[in-house]
């Protein structure tokens, strides 16, 4: 790195995945003593610009200390505002700099040229750009070729996570159309990488490390997985993957894991209900899990991570039953299998609470109450006590109502988050000095006829699709 303080770069841009991250960015910007909000910079100090996934999905919470966010996918955005940078800014001043690109660039949106009116309720009543040619709307960009770009792992280093791994990605977006997941609309289409491109990143990649990550969130779909993993370890390669859907866990996948020596693997039920798995559109079958668990323990995978949600809508307490009884039926199996000479170690079980997010069709739902949620994860855990092989694990509640909030809410959260910081994390204190009523964004079901703070981005999907996708979620 060059050492250059971080307030002398003409821009800081940050990419955001995680909206727990987002008291982060003020730490750092304080560290690099450039002010936190956007209209307290000066002409010398650095264009702050934010993009990634969770602003992609809703930017309004960070609205007030970015100068710019950049809405959708790098590869197709970030070289249209780079050229224009490039050409304009230092000649212009900030503002006719940003001006220039709110109305040149799609996917370019500054918070501070659009004004918001709320009703008596709080809800946004209206959303109006200051000059008629900002668009009333901002497109996502979307790569349209993945082939183009080495969307990869560009700096391996031992002491990093997955160190030993070189990192390539496989697919980006989702065809499942799972209701909760924003992967399957707001990152849609569901795109994949071409096995020739796939196979000169491995190459690459094969000269750095001996294991080769597989990244995406659909990558069991990739139509040539199972020839493209052959590849790999016909180079003297191991393959990586995180996650199947266990309606592509067919035994000759389970075959080739085992020989490239994976022993662990994540498996997503998130519900326990045939019900509810319909219900979130998950699109798998009991019969279909099963026959996952089977196949990986014939083949020795011998440790299974077990995904399920909580807070789910509609969720009754026989739906957390019904998760008690699936695992205790997976634990049968395996042991079944040990007693057959295999060598089955564990089954983790990893509870996580849902939570509604932008673009999604339950994002009109609300966040389960945290009581009922603690109440629900402690009857798996005393449900499971003393299963052999079979531990749980699951997130705080306290921290999925963060969360919720960040992820739900409009400006008037800034002034919270700003707030976290100056009590150095503390948000408790927060909540106590900032008035505001973070339940009307967390715990309120909305109505599919408001404005929600998100709806100026068009993520792709017509909403009367998404509204319709909520109806048969039993929501409406």
């Amino acid at each position: 790195e060059s050492q250059k303080p971080l307030k002398d770069f003409d821009m800081v841009a940050f990419s955001l995945s995680f909206e727990n991250d987002y008291p982060n960015i003020l730490k750092i910007l304080d560290l690099a003593a450039i002010p936190l909000t956007a209209k307290a910079r000066s002409e010398k100090t650095p264009l702050v610009i934010g993009g990634g996934i969770a602003i992609t999905l809703n930017p309004e919470p960070l609205a007030d200390f970015f100068d710019l966010f950049l809405i959708g996918e790098g590869e197709s955005l970030l070289p249209d505002f780079l050229d224009t940078a490039v050409a304009f800014y230092r000649k212009l001043k900030r503002e006719t700099f940003l001006d220039r690109i709110q109305k040149e660039i799609p996917g370019a949106y500054v918070p501070r040229f659009y004004r918001i009116a709320t009703d008596t309720l709080g809800r946004i009543a209206a959303r109006e750009p200051l000059d008629d040619a900002y668009p009333p709307r901002i497109v996502r960009r979307i790569a349209d070729d993945l082939n183009a770009f080495p969307t990869e792992q560009g700096i391996t280093t031992q002491s990093s996570e997955f160190g030993g791994m070189f990192l390539t990605e496989v697919s980006r977006g989702c065809r499942r159309g799972c209701r909760f997941c924003a992967a399957g609309y707001a990152c849609g289409p569901a795109r994949f990488r071409s096995a020739a491109t796939l196979e000169t990143s491995f190459a690459r990649g094969l000269e750095k490390q001996k294991s080769i990550g597989l990244l995406g969130t659909a990558v069991s779909d990739h139509p040539e997985l199972i020839p493209l993993c052959r590849s790999i370890m016909d180079k003297g390669g191991s393959v990586a993957i995180g996650s199947l859907r266990m309606d592509r866990l067919t035994g000759s996948m389970a075959a080739l894991l085992k020989e490239t020596g994976v022993e662990t693997l994540a498996l997503a039920p998130e519900a326990g209900s045939q019900r509810l798995r319909d219900l979130i559109r998950k699109g798998i079958s009991e019969a279909e899990i099963f026959s996952a668990v089977d196949n990986l323990l014939g083949y020795d995978i011998v440790n299974l991570r077990l995904y399920f949600m909580v807070g789910l809508p509609t969720e009754t307490d026989e739906d957390v039953e019904d998760i008690i009884r699936l695992v205790k039926a997976m634990g049968h199996r395996a042991r079944q299998s040990s007693a057959r000479g295999k060598r089955f170690r564990r089954l983790t079980l990893s509870i996580n609470q849902f939570i509604p997010k932008p673009g999604t069709p339950f994002q009109w739902c609300p966040l389960e109450d945290t009581a009922v949620v603690k109440r629900r994860i402690r009857r798996i855990t005393g449900g499971l006590r003393g299963e052999k092989g079979v531990s749980v694990i699951h997130d705080l509640p306290k921290w999925n109502y963060i969360q919720a909030l960040l992820s739900l809410g409009d400006r008037r959260v800034g002034e919270l988050i700003l707030a976290v910081h100056r009590f150095e994390g503390n948000w408790a204190q927060a909540f106590r000095e900032v008035n505001l009523n973070a339940d009307f964004y967390v715990h309120r079901r909305k109505t599919t006829d408001e404005t929600l703070p998100w709806d100026f981005i068009d993520h792709g999907v017509e909403k009367t699709l998404l509204v319709s996708e909520y109806g048969k979620g039993g929501q409406i």
